[in-house]
């Protein structure tokens, strides 16, 4: 866990230093690495933790805001997170579909830091987890560590897709 919270919390400083941002990407990502371990254990994604997640991240973007002068900028988080929610609402609900409904509650919160960056930031953090966890599956399925119907957590790849897509911002 320690090697993972350097490397994430090293990328996000050297990639957004000096950005009045910083706390509230540092505070959801500390709230997703707790986020991810629980999915991996247990395929679950623990209400509370996600809402401390989107809390954390909505009031550090409200004091950014507020130390920038750029008020504005928070209708870009909210608006990034009602996208993410109703995309991730529509592929939980598709037949056939595995993507739980704390995935869509995380997705939404991780909307809010991506809004904040500009659309092609939230675009790419909302594509790079589906490429992230499709590599993963081809692997463990090449491996035969699943069958095709075996359960695997998302939210892992939700967080990691955000992370590089903050990272590339």
């Amino acid at each position: 866990m320690a090697p993972a919270g350097a490397l994430v919390f090293g990328g996000l400083a050297a990639a957004r230093a000096g950005d009045p941002a910083l706390p509230a990407f540092l505070a959801v990502a500390a709230v997703g690495l707790a986020l991810a371990l629980a999915d991996l254990a247990c395929l679950r994604l623990p209400d509370p933790l996600v809402a401390a997640a989107a809390a954390a991240g909505g009031l550090g973007l409200v004091g950014a805001a507020l130390i920038t002068g750029t008020p504005g900028r928070l209708l870009a988080a909210l608006a990034g997170a009602t996208v993410s929610f109703a995309g991730y609402v529509l592929l939980a609900l598709l037949p056939g579909a595995r993507l739980g409904f704390g995935d869509v509650k995380l997705a939404a919160a991780l909307g809010l830091p991506l809004g904040w960056l500009g659309w092609p930031t939230l675009g790419l953090g909302l594509l790079l987890p589906h490429l992230l966890n499709g590599v993963v599956v081809l692997a463990l399925l090449a491996a035969r560590r699943v069958r095709r119907d075996t359960p695997l957590p998302f939210g892992p790849a939700l967080l990691t897709g955000a992370w590089l897509a903050v990272l590339l911002a």
